[in-house]
């Protein structure tokens, strides 16, 4: 018997379409370390006890209970209550996925589209933000908007979210433009439309899934973000994880554990949205 019949009789090819063993043993080892912070803490927000325990020896709803008395009921003594953090998130989150949107699907269609000087420049700028450092983004936005004459408020965090998702939301809505080919302008121009109303009739609806998947990493992005708003945030306009946040500082709240396991619900929610509106035809990360 040859060496190579016994190592094929040992590592038995896959079929077409089906993972072997070796692979389908690390796809899941790795898939649990990526899952396992999460689990963590699903675990600890059904803890019974005020310690932090792992395993926790007992479990309850004590936790939720405590969390939906502090929503419905904020203590006096707090500068922000969870709801109103809770509002400012979904503001900046919503107001930025419309912007960002509404800026990239045009930018797409120009990087797509258009040849012009400076075209790989402008690429590399739009995609910047994916490798430059969160927290030295929030200190030159928070000097620079501090140098202005006027005060922002929450646009401050609204403007720094739009350039943290631009290249989420370019990057999906040029994956749709990529798989539009010219003749579809071309044909609507010869039907007697014109550029514009191509743009409109044809081009945009084409670009649905693109625009979609976009917009919703967008929001998913915006209202998880922490570094860039950690700088950024005032008294008036704490977002949900700075909230988060400013509840562990002095001594961990046991509550913070179920709203995180409320923001992951409702990201896990929007994921699952995503993939029956757009499936895999227009996400790009």
């Amino acid at each position: 018997m040859s060496p190579s019949t016994s190592t094929l009789r040992l590592w038995p090819a896959a079929m077409p379409g089906r993972l072997g063993v070796p692979t389908a043993l690390l796809a899941g080892i790795v898939l649990f370390l990526a899952a396992l912070p999460i689990l963590t803490m699903i675990v600890m927000s059904f803890g019974a006890t005020g310690t932090l325990q792992f395993p926790p020896h007992e479990y309850s709803l004590q936790w939720y209970r405590a969390a939906w008395h502090t929503f419905v009921a904020p203590a006096a003594g707090d500068a922000m209550s969870i709801g109103d953090a809770l509002r400012t998130s979904l503001l900046v989150a919503i107001s930025t996925m419309l912007i960002a949107t509404a800026v990239s699907a045009p930018a797409a269609y120009a990087l797509s589209r258009c040849r012009f000087r400076g075209k790989p420049a402008v690429e590399q700028l739009v995609a910047l933000p994916l490798v430059y450092p969160l927290v030295m983004l929030g200190l030159s936005l928070l000097l620079v908007f501090n140098a202005l004459p006027v005060e922002l408020g929450v646009f401050r965090l609204i403007i720094a979210h739009v350039i943290l998702v631009l290249p989420f939301t370019v990057k999906n809505c040029a994956a749709s433009v990529a798989s539009i080919g010219p003749e579809f302008e071309e044909a609507a121009w010869v039907m007697g439309a014109s550029p514009r109303r191509a743009m409109i009739d044809v081009v945009l609806p084409l670009m649905r899934p693109g625009i979609l998947a976009g917009m919703l990493f967008a929001f998913i992005i915006s209202f998880n973000e922490f570094t860039v708003t950690f700088f950024l945030y005032g008294i008036d306009t704490m977002t949900l994880p700075v909230w988060l946040y400013s509840r562990t500082v002095s001594s961990l709240d046991p509550t913070v554990f179920s709203f995180a396991v409320f923001i992951v619900a409702i990201d896990f929610a929007l994921i699952w949205l995503l993939e029956k509106l757009v499936g895999d035809k227009g996400v790009a990360l």
